[in-house]
C-alpha cells in the first residue's frame, strides 16, 4: 500500500580487526549477484484462454520482454515486445484470440500504462495515450472478448474514470464519469459496474450498489475493519458477490452474498489468520478453493471439481504451487512450483483422467545445484504478548545439519518489510538466499500493524510508528539474541519503504541497538511524506491520517514530526547506507535528501546512492545488482561476511553516488570507471 525492495562489493575487513568478529565461515560456493539478482531467464509463465499459446517474460538483448510460444512446442518462442528501457514485469491474456496486454511506466514514476500486443500483425498499442495518467484495468470478460474495462485518471488525477476500450482499434467509450469519488469498481461478465467502493471521512468505507443510473449505498465497513473487509469479486452472471468479512470476528472470513436476496454463506475462516487467496472457474467465476496463510500457505477445497487437482499438486514437492493460469474450457492448468530453497519452477498441467505433469522450464536454473538454505517459520512473542509470525534463514556456518536450529551465533540482518500494511512469506528470496551466502542469518518479522494475522494485530500498529511497532523488532532481535543466532553487537537492520522507515528509526531511536542500517527509499520526514502523496491515492489518505498522524491538525503534524528520524539524526551513531529512486512517486527523493543533508551539515558520515531512472524500489536488474553490490562491501566492513569483489557489477547501472563513497571499501574506484547508463 504505502511503501512496498534491496548491494557493493569490496575486499573483506581483516577478522581479527575485531575480537568479536565470527569465524570463518565453512567452504561454501559465493553464489554470483549476477545469477541471483540478474534477469531470470524465464518468468510469468501465462496460457491464453483458448490454450493455444504459452506466454512469459525474458531478457531480449537484457532487457525483459514478453515472449509468446505454441503450447507445444515452447522452443518455438518468440519476442512480442521489444522495450529497451526498463523492460516489461506485468503481462495477461484478453479473450480476443491472439491478443494479449500489458503494463508499462516511464523510469519507475508509476503512471502505468496499459498496451495491447496482436500476434498476428506484431502491432503494439498504447490503450491509454495520456500524459500523468495512470491506467487500472477494471475487468475483461470472455462474453465481450474485444473489450477490456478500464479506469483512467487523465481527466482528474484523483479518481479514475471509467471507459470501456476496443482492443480492435484502441477507441474508448466512457461508462462513467467518477464524479462520486469511487475508488474502486466491481463488473460483471457483461462488463457492467455492478458494486463499487468509496471511501469516508471516518476512515471507514461504504460498498455502493448500481441502481438504474446512480449508486446506492448496499453496505457499510468501519474503520477498525476497513482493512480486512470489503468485496472480493463478482460472478459471472452477477449473482454472487464475494466478500472478505472480519466484521463480528477478528480474522477475515470469506463469505458469498446472494444480490437478489442478501442471504450470506460462510465459505471459509480460519482463527489464525485472514483469508488471502482464491481460486475461480475461468468461467462462472465462483470460487472453487480458498487459501489461508499463516506460517505457510494452506488450500482448502470448497468444490469438489477441483479437489483430486489440488491433492495432486500438493504432491509436486514440499514447496508451495500457485496457479499461473487456466484455459477457458478448464483444461490445462500452467503452476509455478517454489520453495525458500527453490525458485520458481514452471509445469503445464492437464486435468484429464489422473492427470498429467509436464516441466516446462525453471526461472533461474544458473542457482539448481546451488548451496541455498531453507527458510523456517518462528512464532517469536512480543513483550506485550502478541505473537511476531517470522521467518528465520541461516547460513551454513551457523546451521550445517540444515536443523532450523543454530549451531554457531553469525551476525544477522534484521531484513524489515515494506507497507507496513503487507506482510512477509515464506518462500524462495533471492535478498535472503544472498546475505546467508555471505555468512548472514536473515530474520524477517511481521511486527505489529502488519497484514494478514486478522484485524487486532494490523490496527495494533495504528499510531505505533516509532513505538511498538519499533518494539516488536527489538523483541525479535532479543529472541535471535537469545537462542543463540546471533550476537548483540552484530546485528544489522536492513529494509525498504516502510522497512527503510524503520532501519532510519532503529539508528535514530535505538541508536546502540544495531551495528548499521541500509535503508532503501525509506522516508525521512513523515510531514512531508504525506504532503506528497500521489494525487490517486485520494481514497486512501484517510486510513493514512487514521493510522499515522493527521498533517491537518496541529497534533498531527506534532506527532508526526516526533516519530520522524530526521528530527533525531544528531543521535545517529552507526554506519548508514541510503539507496533512492530519483522518480519515486511515493517516497520521493527529498525524503533521503532531507537526511542526507542534515548528516552532512552535523559531520556524521552517511553513504547515499541515487538512480536517476529509478522509483520506489530498484527494478531494473542492472541497479538491483549496483546497489546490491554496495550494501554488500558495506556490510561486509560492518559485519564481517564475505564479500563479492564489485567487478563488472555496475555495467549497464545508471548509479550515482552523491555522498559517502569513500567509506564503503572499492566504490571510488568503481565509481571512476563507470559511465552511468539512465533508461526510462
Amino acid at each position: 500500500m504505502l511503501l512496498p525492495g534491496c548491494g557493493r562489493e569490496a575486499e573483506a575487513p581483516d577478522p581479527a580487526a575485531s575480537s568479536s568478529a565470527p569465524a570463518a565461515p565453512p567452504a561454501v560456493e559465493l553464489i554470483s549477484r549476477d545469477v541471483l539478482f540478474g534477469n531470470p531467464e524465464r518468468a510469468s509463465v501465462q496460457i491464453s484462454p483458448d490454450g493455444a499459446y504459452l506466454s512469459w517474460v525474458a531478457p531480449r538483448e537484457g532487457v525483459m520482454n514478453v515472449w509468446v510460444a505454441p503450447i507445444g512446442d515452447p522452443d518455438a518462442a518468440r519476442a512480442v515486445t521489444a522495450d529497451t528501457a526498463r523492460g516489461i514485469r506485468n503481462h495477461f491474456w484478453s479473450y480476443r484470440p491472439g491478443t494479449l496486454l500489458y503494463v508499462r511506466d516511464s523510469g519507475g514514476d508509476e503512471d502505468f500504462h496499459l498496451f495491447s500486443v496482436d500476434l498476428d500483425s506484431g502491432e503494439n498499442r498504447d490503450l491509454t495515450p495520456f500524459a500523468a495518467t495512470t491506467a487500472s484495468v477494471v475487468g475483461l470478460s470472455h462474453r465481450h472478448p474485444d473489450l477490456v474495462l478500464v479506469g483512467m485518471n487523465d481527466r482528474d488525477p484523483q479518481w479514475h474514470d471509467l471507459y470501456r476500450v476496443d482492443l480492435r482499434d484502441g477507441t474508448r467509450t466512457l461508462v462513467e464519469k467518477n464524479e462520486q469519488q469511487i475508488g474502486q469498481y466491481f463488473a460483471d461478465g457483461e462488463l457492467q459496474p455492478r458494486f463499487a467502493m468509496r471511501s469516508r471521512t471516518d476512515g471507514g468505507s461504504d460498498v455502493l450498489r448500481r441502481k438504474g443510473d446512480a449508486w446506492e449505498t448496499f453496505d457499510t465497513i468501519g474503520f477498525e475493519d476497513s482493512m480486512t473487509t470489503g468485496p472480493a469479486g463478482l460472478s459471472d452472471d452477477g449473482a454472487t458477490l464475494y466478500l472478505r468479512d472480519s466484521r463480528e470476528r477478528d480474522t477475515s472470513a470469506l463469505f458469498a452474498l446472494d444480490v437478489a436476496s442478501g442471504a450470506r454463506t460462510l465459505l471459509h475462516q480460519d482463527p489464525r489468520a485472514d483469508v488471502s487467496d482464491w481460486l475461480a472457474d475461468p468461467v462462472t467465476r465462483r470460487v472453487q478453493a480458498v487459501s489461508v496463510n499463516y506460517l505457510r500457505d494452506e488450500w482448502t477445497a470448497l468444490d469438489e471439481a477441483v479437489r483430486a487437482d489440488l491433492e495432486r499438486l500438493a504432491a509436486l514437492g514440499p514447496g508451495e504451487v500457485s496457479v499461473n493460469g487456466r484455459t477457458l474450457d478448464d483444461r490445462t492448468w500452467i503452476l509455478a512450483y517454489s520453495a525458500a530453497e527453490s525458485p520458481a519452477q514452471y509445469y503445464r498441467y492437464e486435468r484429464a483422467g489422473a492427470g498429467t505433469l509436464t516441466r516446462l522450464f525453471s526461472a533461474r536454473p544458473a542457482l539448481e545445484g546451488a548451496p541455498l538454505v531453507p527458510m523456517w517459520p518462528q512464532e517469536i512473542p512480543s513483550r506485550d504478548g502478541l505473537t511476531l509470525v517470522s521467518y528465520l534463514s541461516l547460513p551454513l556456518a551457523a546451521d550445517p545439519d540444515a536443523d532450523g536450529k543454530p549451531d554457531a551465533a553469525v551476525p544477522m540482518v534484521l531484513l524489515v518489510h515494506g507497507g507496513p500494511w503487507a506482510r512477509d512469506f515464506y518462500g524462495y528470496s533471492g535478498v535472503d538466499q544472498w546475505l546467508a551466502n555471505r555468512g548472514y542469518a536473515v530474520l524477517r518479522v511481521n511486527y505489529r500493524g502488519s497484514t494478514g494475522f486478522g484485524k487486532a494485530f494490523t490496527n495494533a500498529g495504528d499510531g505505533e510508528w516509532a513505538a511498538k511497532m519499533h518494539d516488536d523488532l527489538l523483541d525479535a532481535v532479543e529472541w535471535a539474541i537469545a537462542k543463540g543466532v546471533t550476537r548483540r553487537d552484530q546485528v544489522a537492520i536492513m529494509g525498504g519503504s516502510y522497512g527503510g522507515y524503520a532501519t532510519l528509526v532503529g539508528l535514530t531511536f535505538t541508536p546502540e541497538t544495531f551495528a548499521c542500517g541500509v535503508d532503501i527509499v525509506g522516508p525521512s520526514n513523515l510531514n512531508t511524506l504525506l504532503a506528497t502523496v500521489p494525487a490517486y491515492w485520494a481514497s486512501f489518505f484517510e486510513q493514512l491520517a487514521r493510522r499515522m498522524g493527521d498533517p491537518r491538525t496541529e497534533a498531527g503534524r506534532a506527532w508526526l514530526t516526533e516519530r520522524s528520524p530526521l528530527t533525531r539524526v544528531d543521535q545517529i551513531r552507526k554506519p548508514l547506507l541510503i539507496g533512492q529512486g530519483a522518480n519515486d512517486p511515493r517516497v520521493k527523493q527529498d525524503e533521503s535528501d532531507q537526511i542526507v543533508n542534515a548528516m552532512t551539515a552535523r559531520n556524521i558520515p552517511v553513504t547515499y546512492v541515487l538512480f536517476p531512472d529509478e522509483g520506489h524500489g530498484f527494478q531494473r536488474p542492472e541497479n538491483g545488482k549496483a546497489f546490491n553490490a554496495v550494501a554488500e562491501g558495506f556490510l561486509g566492513q560492518c559485519l564481517g561476511g564475505r564479500v563479492q569483489p564489485i567487478g563488472e557489477d555496475f555495467a549497464g547501472s545508471s548509479i550515482q553516488v552523491p555522498a559517502g563513497a569513500a567509506q564503503v571499501p572499492g566504490l571510488e574506484q568503481a565509481l571512476s570507471t563507470h559511465a552511468g547508463e539512465v533508461r526510462q
